[in-house]
């Protein structure tokens, strides 16, 4: 039986129809979903770091109209590789452990969680984050899963850049080491992070992983021997959810570095 060519044509067209896969989304509508958070201080002159290391230094070496008649800027800096926001890279308390350019990419990038101590951080500025923290948010949240970055909110990031505010002290040298004031992670629950949950990096919104008045550095080294780098002075963590986010955290490359500026950002999934 014949048909008409007309008719055959609209068959085809409505098969092909059938068989075309469904609307993919654009880019604009897949980054609308997806709100990002920049866990990142600015660097510069005003950037908090570590007593006894040398501030960032931003020195302007071209900033005009050249001889040719188009405009030229470029810049000379240098820095201790331990202030603003900045990666400890394992080697930084574990010798012979990775430096900055070997940490593979994904531990740097990840799932986080945020576990939020700032009513404790706030009544105590020497407070040191328990295992009973983090079991008591895995009562309400789930248990922390392997590979996770856990990321530990203070709300002191809310008082940078006042050194005095953040650190305990704003003197500068060895003898200001003594009176830093600021929360950290405990020696325990380092331990407890790296070997019974098995987490790939852990962040927090203060200067350093073991609080100010460690002399020991305990948690640095429970953490750096395993392998666990580090993400410190970061913000903005109180605009995380606790669960759900993704954390890209891309230090500097610095060959052989013990640490380096990052910067670090997060990807949040919006209703």
């Amino acid at each position: 039986m014949r048909y008409p060519i007309v008719t055959m044509i609209s068959a085809l067209v409505g098969m092909a129809a059938c068989a075309s896969p469904a609307k993919q989304s654009s880019p604009a509508e897949s980054s609308s979903r997806i709100q990002y958070v920049d866990l990142t201080h600015d660097l510069s002159s005003e950037s908090i770091f570590w007593p006894t290391g040398e501030t960032f230094r931003l020195d302007k070496m071209a900033d005009g109209v050249t001889d040719k008649g188009y405009y030229y800027a470029s810049n000379n800096y240098s820095g201790n590789e331990h202030g603003g926001t900045h990666l400890d890279a394992p080697v930084h308390f574990a010798k012979g452990h990775w430096t900055v350019e070997q940490i593979p990419l994904d531990r740097l990038i990840g799932q986080a969680v945020v576990i939020d101590v700032t009513n404790a951080s706030s009544a105590n500025a020497d407070y040191q984050v328990s295992i009973a923290d983090f079991t008591e948010w895995e009562k309400v949240h789930g248990q922390l899963e392997p590979d996770l970055i856990v990321l530990i909110r203070t709300d002191f990031s809310r008082r940078w850049p006042d050194a005095r505010a953040y650190l305990g002290t704003d003197e500068k040298g060895a003898q200001a080491v003594a009176k830093l004031h600021f929360p950290g992670l405990h020696p325990d629950a380092a331990k407890w992070l790296a070997d019974t949950r098995k987490v790939k990096a852990v962040g927090l919104d203060t200067a350093s992983i073991d609080f100010g008045q460690s002399t020991l550095f305990e948690s640095h080294r429970t953490l750096y021997e395993r392998n666990i780098p580090a993400f410190e002075n970061l913000a903005a963590l109180d605009r995380l959810p606790p669960r759900g986010a993704t954390v890209y955290a891309l230090p500097t490359k610095i060959r052989g570095g013990s640490g380096a500026p990052l910067r670090a950002v997060a990807a949040v999934p919006t209703p």
